[in-house]
């Protein structure tokens, strides 16, 4: 389409109005195969957390600004898209979702059961630079462990994260999970030389070290404030982080000092106890990694791709305080994250993806007959969900049901048409079989077929299909 000529202004007379809308930077259309793919990814999420004993929740979509600038850090506050309602109220549309469960919490406080165990899949927004892995909208996993202040709650959190990358196909091989501890760090860097009022500025460089150039990390070095010998520290860092443990000799001898012993110490010991066996070959301490969340407290850990070639695919940790902060009882608390850009880049690269990730139709029926209405009754019947309404549940769930808009009576084209669709079976319902109270039943797999009495189709249907789609 294109706008009247005369109500344009001069500079937009030659747009036509597909040039001027367009899906905002950093979006995505969701067409039906892109949203099969947004879906596949989604129910692997809520299975998993079902699976794990976690209960799905959300909140809205934009909560008050400083519900960010509290305790998010000064790299998400930078990222925000932010403004002001009606009534004077600063707000902001969410950038993640862990602030959001921390008010919830806090605002419930003794009301909700111990632990409490959440999960959710909401839609989150940056304003930031899109690139790859990296939208300015995009959906995010949410899995929260409160109440409980144990190591078995972050390995939780780890196998919950491990099983949902094993469930779609990913191996040891494909991801790496680095961590570290945020208070031991501090131990750490302490004894190593960094002053205590540093910490914080060390945090942020250490977030960053391997994202800037050396030119980049020397001018950032400089604007904290750092000492020549701090620098000299940081320095080192950067040069060993990409270096596996037992290569990093420099750094190596730094932490077996007297100074800094006992803090390592109770790093190696830690990892000892977090490493679960499934990821035994690929979980490893990282002294680069803090996690740029200002919240976090203990515990950090971080998802990557074991190429190096994506962003990262998951992070989280622990959060001890920011239900305090946000005016609730203490609470222990750990927690991770996991966008949907990566997590599907990275099946893509690996092969990994479905071709139809939500599969086809249950049943796809071949009407070859002389009545065209039999194919919306089989239709109409097939699709029926059972509610049972003294269970207040349904018993028996619809099939997923598809047929041709085509007037062809051609068994053999209807067939591919099928084929086409992916559909599991098919339901052919021919002359000659009609006359005989029978219909066939084609397995779109094997390539057989069976006739079945009309009168008891519909059970066998049923039960072939294991009982239809949720």
């Amino acid at each position: 389409m294109v706008l009247p000529f005369n109500i344009l202004p001069n500079s937009l007379r030659f747009f036509r109005m597909t040039d001027l809308f367009q899906a905002p930077k950093g979006t995505r259309d969701f067409l039906p195969k892109t949203m099969a793919v947004r879906r596949y990814i989604e129910d692997a999420w809520r299975r998993v957390s079902l699976r794990y004993g976690f209960q799905e929740v959300d909140g809205p979509t934009f909560e008050s600004l400083d519900l960010y600038k509290v305790k998010s850090g000064e790299e998400i506050v930078s990222q925000l898209f932010a403004f002001t309602d009606r009534g004077g109220r600063e707000l902001a549309l969410r950038p993640e979702f862990t602030p959001t469960v921390a008010r919830i919490v806090a605002q419930l406080g003794s009301g909700l059961p111990k632990p409490v165990k959440w999960f959710a899949i909401p839609r989150c927004y940056r304003a930031e630079q899109p690139q790859k892995g990296r939208l300015r909208e995009f959906i995010q996993w949410n899995v929260d462990f409160i109440g409980d202040a144990t190591i078995s709650a972050d390995r939780e959190c780890l196998s919950v994260c491990a099983a949902l990358l094993f469930e779609l196909g990913l191996t040891a091989e494909d991801f790496t999970v680095s961590w570290n501890h945020r208070d031991l760090m501090a131990e750490l860097l302490n004894g190593l030389g960094i002053r205590a009022e540093k910490l914080a500025d060390t945090f942020y460089v250490l977030d960053r070290l391997q994202k800037l150039s050396v030119s980049e990390r020397d001018r950032l070095l400089l604007a904290r404030e750092f000492s020549p010998a701090e620098q000299e520290l940081l320095r080192l860092f950067a040069s060993e982080m990409d270096k596996p443990l037992a290569e990093q000799s420099e750094l190596q001898q730094r932490l077996s000092a007297p100074s800094v012993r006992g803090a390592y110490e109770k790093i190696l010991q830690l990892q000892n106890q977090l490493t679960l066996p499934e990821l035994a070959d690929n979980f490893k301490w990282d002294i680069g990694l803090v996690r740029g969340l200002a919240y976090y407290t203990g515990f950090v850990f971080e998802v990557a791709d074991a190429r190096g070639e994506n962003r990262a695919v998951a992070g989280g940790g622990r959060y001890d305080k920011l239900i305090e902060i946000f005016g609730g009882k203490p609470a222990p608390a750990v927690g991770f994250g996991m966008g949907d850009v990566v997590l599907e880049i990275l099946l893509t690269e690996r092969g990994l993806m479905p071709e139809r990730p939500m599969g086809g139709p249950d049943v796809f029926i071949v009407n070859a007959s002389d009545d065209p209405d039999l194919t919306g009754l089989w239709a109409s019947r097939l699709r029926r969900s059972t509610f049972d309404r003294a269970k207040r549940c349904i018993v028996e769930r619809g099939l997923r049901v598809e047929y041709s808009y085509k007037t062809t009576k051609n068994i053999g084209k209807l067939l591919q048409e099928a084929a086409a669709a992916d559909a599991c079976y098919c339901l052919i319902l021919a002359p000659d079989e009609l006359g005989r109270n029978v219909v066939k039943w084609r397995n779109m797999q094997t390539r057989t077929e069976t006739e079945w009495p009309i009168s008891q189709a519909e059970t066998l249907i049923r039960a072939a299909c294991g009982g239809g789609v949720s």
